[in-house]
């Protein structure tokens, strides 16, 4: 009934040029993005020195912001008792694929929730010019402080949906061109979610769009490791 993900090899597409370029070419994206400056023109085009007029909006706030963190921790928990009890799609991965999924995910959050501690950059509402006291400084600059609250690189909130591009890779880099279009879709959904809240906090006032983007590139790398970290485990 259920067709079982094949077992990875050294052709897999998580191995091939492929995956590369299309890594590199995200990463070389979201350098042009920041020696662009378009962060900050964004940013004007959504606010006045009065502020952001959709920072409280109720669709942004309260369903996309808190319902969002909330629908992610309901469906990590769902994801955590599959390991053992696993349903529907589940039942094609062996359970160290879906121990995998669950520590993707983990490790996606923590590495966020790491780097922003870290990071000295405020969030766009609390620059001088939209009515905070921060100065403007680059979110590369991690050692100089810009007057504000700090903490906002990379984007936390968009993690609760960009972590889950861990549960697409064991489907993703099957060499099951069924299972394979099934990671597709799985990704596709995933980075759907993910620009849905990025660019709720964007509206709001909360991220540079550059933040989320930088969010799902390092989720993506995390969960690529992992996923070849689990790989070389179920092989052994």
């Amino acid at each position: 009934m259920y067709q079982s993900v094949d077992p990875p090899t050294l052709s897999d597409w998580a191995c091939s040029r492929r995956t590369a370029l299309i890594t590199g070419s995200c990463l070389t994206g979201l350098l042009i993005w920041d020696a662009s400056g378009l962060d900050l023109a964004v940013m004007h085009g959504l606010a006045n020195e009065q502020g952001f007029a959709l920072r409280d909006n109720w669709w942004l706030a309260d369903l996309l912001h808190t319902g969002g963190r909330q629908l992610a921790g309901v469906v990590f928990l769902a994801l955590m008792v599959m390991i053992g009890w696993p349903v529907g799609w589940f039942r094609t991965l062996p359970r160290w694929q879906r121990i995998e999924i669950v520590v993707g995910i983990a490790l996606c959050l923590l590495t966020i929730s790491s780097l922003k501690h870290f990071s000295e950059t405020s969030c766009p509402w609390d620059l001088q010019a939209f009515g905070g006291k921060a100065n403007y400084v680059s979110h590369w600059t991690w050692v100089t402080r810009d007057g504000g609250a700090g903490h906002c690189f990379p984007a936390g909130h968009a993690s609760s949906a960009l972590a889950f591009i861990a549960l697409a890779l064991p489907w993703l880099f099957s060499g099951n061109a069924r299972l394979h279009r099934r990671g597709q879709w799985l990704l596709l959904l995933v980075l759907f979610s993910g620009l849905v809240l990025g660019l709720a906090q964007t509206l709001r006032g909360a991220h540079y769009p550059s933040h989320s983007l930088w969010t799902a590139w390092i989720c993506w790398i995390v969960a690529l490791v992992n996923h070849l970290v689990f790989n070389w485990l179920g092989k052994h």
